[in-house]
């Protein structure tokens, strides 16, 4: 028998006094059994924590082979570590589906002889287990102190989960409930573990080598700890797995603090760029404590939820894992974000539109980026695109800065059109502007307008007898580019 307060079952198949015969899953012999336990039930796994010895006189065995087969897989998936059968009392005969089942899983089926009561088989168990006791306790009394180390705050997410794997006893992992990252520095379960996550917080703790408990946050569940145990290491048990999972819900409240802290600071930090109150030096402070790179190139952008509101988008930007700034105005959010590729990624999700401004550097006044990104969520919204930017309006760069020479564009060349659609209740505007951002694509630009094609020409047609201009002509097609450019410029300032 195993020394170090550990014991296995080919440990009780070796032993004399229970003269356990083996008859099925020998690559399995060497599993760990922390308590023996006897049970009549066909499904007794809601009560096991794992590594038990379940012993039956049979009552619980179902006959057939589909039953018994299903029987078997339930134990091992719970993580018992072994089936002893009662000999010649009420165990039916056992099926080649059966045993097959426990060969190609590793789950030991050992026979106990009549003469040989349940209760040796407990009272060697026990024994076993009792030096291993004592190990456990001083574990679980080290792992409950993990507490004072979130509360000291000097140790990161990594080195305390580094600590409590030492302690425990467990290879520990964890994710959300999409199989994400939880925690900052704890791993998320090895691609074959992943069907150890359930389904349900509800659903039973133990799994086949460890345990999986849920990780409370905020709203609702957040996500699990996947404890695995060690072969070099006497695991801890599964109290010491669920002290673990509330020290993971007590890191993520603590951040979930931290998180809405910067985002209250950033939201102050973006309204008063955007009013221009703060001088460049602040700027670079502020953005650095917000974790941006020194330097580093900028986007501002207005993000528009399609349905479920600005608040479910600010969750999902918030999870992007890149410095930004978050400011709402109704329902849109104002986003500052670094130029980079996962930012841009995520600005350009399913659940929202967004317009992007030109890259800009920290220095700089917000108040153009602020008419580009509205220009660009304008334009996203007329087209039915999810993202545009800024730089896709190649032309708006010949453009003057002057306001007065902007207006004075658009009313030589729209203004006979702005006033037939305002008395008239008319879209020639819209319609032209749309076919022409679709590249005078009849059948795409009424798509996007939802009209049909022949409407949309007679629409053309009836903007170049108001103004006066054939759009066939290169000169008026240009002309009329650059005033709806023009016009767009004005709108978002």
């Amino acid at each position: 028998m195993s020394q170090d307060g550990v014991i296995r079952v080919e440990d009780l198949l070796r032993s004399p006094a229970l003269q356990l015969r083996l008859i099925a899953g020998e690559s399995g012999t060497s599993r760990r059994v922390a308590w023996a336990h006897v049970s009549e039930l066909e499904d007794p796994t809601p009560w096991l924590f794992g590594a038990e010895m379940i012993m039956t006189t049979g009552i619980g065995v179902p006959a057939s082979a589909r039953r018994q087969r299903a029987y078997l897989e339930r134990l091992d998936d719970a993580g018992v570590a072994c089936l002893a059968l009662s000999e010649q009392l009420s165990v039916p005969p056992l099926t080649d589906a059966f045993l097959a089942a426990a060969d190609e899983r590793g789950f030991p089926v050992v026979e106990v002889p009549l003469p040989v009561p349940f209760m040796a088989i407990s009272q060697e168990v026990a024994a076993a287990v009792q030096v291993d006791t004592g190990q456990r306790l001083n574990a679980q009394l080290q792992v409950f102190g993990a507490v004072r180390w979130l509360a000291a705050g000097n140790l990161s997410t990594r080195e305390i989960f580094a600590r409590l794997e030492r302690l425990s006893g467990f290879t520990l992992y964890a994710c959300n409930t999409r199989l994400g990252p939880l925690l900052d520095g704890v791993p998320v379960p090895l691609p074959e573990h992943a069907k150890l996550i359930p389904a349900t917080p509800a659903s039973p703790p133990t799994v086949p080598g460890g345990y999986v408990l849920p990780v409370s946050g905020p709203r609702s569940t957040a996500g699990y700890i996947l404890a695995m145990e060690r072969s070099d290491a006497a695991p801890a048990g599964v109290s010491v797995v669920q002290h673990i999972a509330t020290v993971a819900a007590l890191q993520l409240s603590m951040q979930a603090h931290e998180r809405e802290m910067l985002r209250r600071e950033g939201a102050e930090t973006l309204a008063e760029m955007l009013r221009g109150v703060l001088d460049s030096a602040v700027v670079s402070r502020r953005l650095a404590v917000q974790g941006f790179p020194a330097g580093c190139r900028l986007l501002l952008a207005i993000v528009r939820p399609k349905s479920d509101g600005a608040d479910s988008v600010a969750d999902r930007l918030a999870q992007g894992r890149f410095p930004q700034l978050v400011l709402r105005q109704e329902e849109e959010l104002y986003v500052l974000v670094p130029d980079d590729l996962a930012a841009r990624n995520a600005l350009a999700a399913d659940d929202a539109i967004a317009g992007l401004s030109l890259p800009f550097l920290a220095g700089a006044s917000l108040g153009v980026a602020r008419r580009e990104a509205q220009w660009a969520i304008a334009r996203a919204v007329e087209s039915g695109r999810d993202v545009v930017s800024y730089s896709d309006d190649r032309t708006g760069r010949w453009l003057t800065s002057e306001s007065a020479d902007l207006r004075a564009l658009v009313d030589n060349v729209l203004r006979p059109v702005i006033d037939y659609d305002e008395a008239h209740g008319g879209d020639l505007l819209p319609t032209i502007r749309t076919w022409l951002e679709h590249d005078r694509q009849t059948d795409k630009a009424a798509q996007a307008l939802h009209i049909h094609p022949n409407t949309l020409l007679y629409r053309v047609r009836r903007f170049e007898q108001i103004t006066g201009r054939s759009l066939t002509s290169t000169e008026a097609l240009a002309e009329t580019w650059l005033a709806l450019r023009a016009a767009a410029t004005l709108s978002a300032g």
